[in-house]
């Protein structure tokens, strides 16, 4: 079988397929750490404000638990959610190994240039996020929160996650999330405040 055939097999494979067939060769798992590396290293990097080495080196490790539990992966379960719920173990556990460093929401030119749109962009808070300076403010406000807090508006808002896949990612019911996300928004709005991005809040 040729490359190119090879690539364009996996390539069209779904992410539980990719699963059942890396287990056995792992050429399919290269395809799926295509699939899944900037998604994840933009996660870690949101999350823990990580420079670009570093989450690369957090990224390898998450790799190598997904390889290494193929097995116990439960079908039952999306194949993102997955990966995140071991990318999210991971960057916690990075996270308290260095509590003397103050984590930092790292935001790309695509994020502030997403921000009124993705941000908290909803029924409750809208028309309020602009471009470039407001940007900065949010993620001052974003860094100020709670990790918890800060971590379930990013899957929501950032990752554009669901309910339910939030759910399965931290491994809390959805009433829970629905919760935590509530409480994470008033407290954001709270110290938007701080930053005089109350307009229309």
């Amino acid at each position: 079988m040729t490359i190119k055939l090879t690539r364009e097999i996996y390539q069209n494979k779904s992410d539980e397929e990719l699963v059942q067939l890396s287990i056995v060769d792992v050429d399919a798992f290269y395809f799926l750490i295509k699939r899944y590396e900037p998604k994840i290293v933009r996660y870690i990097s949101r999350m823990s404000g990580s420079k670009q080495d570093i989450a690369e080196d957090i990224l390898q490790e998450i790799f190598i638990k997904v390889y290494r539990n193929l097995n116990s992966f439960n079908p039952k379960l999306k194949f993102s959610s997955w990966v995140y719920r071991i990318a999210h173990n991971e960057i916690i556990n990075q996270y308290y190994k260095d509590k003397a460093r103050t984590a930092t929401v790292s935001l790309d030119d695509t994020d502030q240039i997403d921000l009124s749109a993705k941000l908290i962009y909803d029924e409750d808070i809208h028309n309020t996020y602009v471009f470039g300076e407001t940007a900065k403010a949010v993620k001052k406000a974003l860094e100020e929160l709670p990790l918890k807090y800060r971590e379930v508006l990013i899957l929501r808002f950032f990752e554009d996650k669901d309910y339910k896949e939030i759910s399965d990612i931290l491994r809390k019911p959805p009433g829970t999330v629905a919760a935590l996300l509530n409480r994470a928004k008033i407290k954001f709005k709270k110290i938007a405040r701080q930053y005089e991005l109350d307009n229309g809040i």
